[in-house]
């Protein structure tokens, strides 16, 4: 798999990870447990690592933690989850949950979940990221209702990360984000880069351009996560989803780099 750098240490990570969003949100009765070891096989046998949680998201944290300690793969994956609550000892005792949920002593990335008191989380990120306790942090969000907001932190805020949407039709980060994260050196990862679900279901009605069926091209979902990671300011996507298959099939779109062109060809498509 690519791999493109985090700027603010030029580590390597992997272009395509796995968000954990109700596909992870279940209990893990054996049916379950075998399907959803099954998505973090897919993703680490391609060359992935990152895998994306939140508090928010029931009992997604959970689930991957027990299955990668029962895969013995807890040094392998590059965990990411975040804060998502007000004040400042209820998100230390969130972060903290966290840790015993995903089975691990140290965290690759925590993020500011949607902004939530933000300027009460940030100063304890960068504690417990002087502590070793954290690698990077970041803030995340998914609407361009925020953006104004992001812009203002990327600006004034040293960060590693912005977790943002991006999608074939929700372009709007294109303006002004992606560009000022690429400006002051933070990575970015890709939410939503299906554009919320209706986006394959148009798509999915319409012939896929003569150039991607010619390049073996075998569907619009592979289509728009490449369309995502051409842009240079991307630095990782993370799709969610709970199938093997799927995963499988993210990953190979990571195989492949579009043109200027190309993506041309799609946004008309759109």
């Amino acid at each position: 798999m690519q791999t493109r750098t985090i700027p603010s240490s030029q580590e390597a990570l992997p272009v395509m990870g796995l968000g954990t969003y109700r596909g992870f949100d279940t209990s893990l009765e054996s049916a379950n447990r075998s399907r959803l070891s099954g998505v973090l096989d897919a993703l680490f046998t391609a060359g992935g690592t990152v895998i994306d949680s939140s508090p928010m998201y029931g009992q997604a944290e959970a689930v991957v933690g027990e299955l990668l300690a029962g895969q013995d793969l807890q040094s392998s994956a590059f965990l990411a989850t975040k804060v998502w609550t007000q004040g400042r000892e209820a998100g230390r005792r969130q972060m903290e949950h966290s840790f015993r949920l995903l089975r691990t002593q140290r965290i690759d990335l925590m993020q500011i979940h949607n902004l939530v008191d933000w300027k009460t989380h940030l100063p304890a990120l960068r504690d417990m990221k002087d502590a070793g306790r954290i690698r990077y942090i970041g803030i995340t969000h998914y609407s361009n209702a925020a953006y104004g907001e992001v812009e203002r932190i990327l600006k004034t805020e040293s960060l590693d990360f912005l977790q943002i949407n991006y999608a074939l039709d929700a372009r709007e980060a294109e303006a002004r984000v992606l560009p000022l994260a690429q400006d002051k050196g933070v990575a970015v990862l890709c939410n939503m880069p299906f554009g919320g679900g209706g986006l394959l279901r148009r798509l999915n009605a319409t012939p896929m351009p003569g150039w991607a069926q010619a390049a073996g091209a075998i569907s619009w979902a592979r289509l728009a996560l490449q369309f995502v990671l051409a842009h240079p300011a991307i630095t990782c996507v993370i799709p969610g989803t709970g199938k093997p298959r799927s995963m499988a099939e993210n990953a190979a779109a990571a195989g492949g780099m579009l043109t200027a062109s190309q993506r041309r060809d799609l946004i008309r498509a759109v």
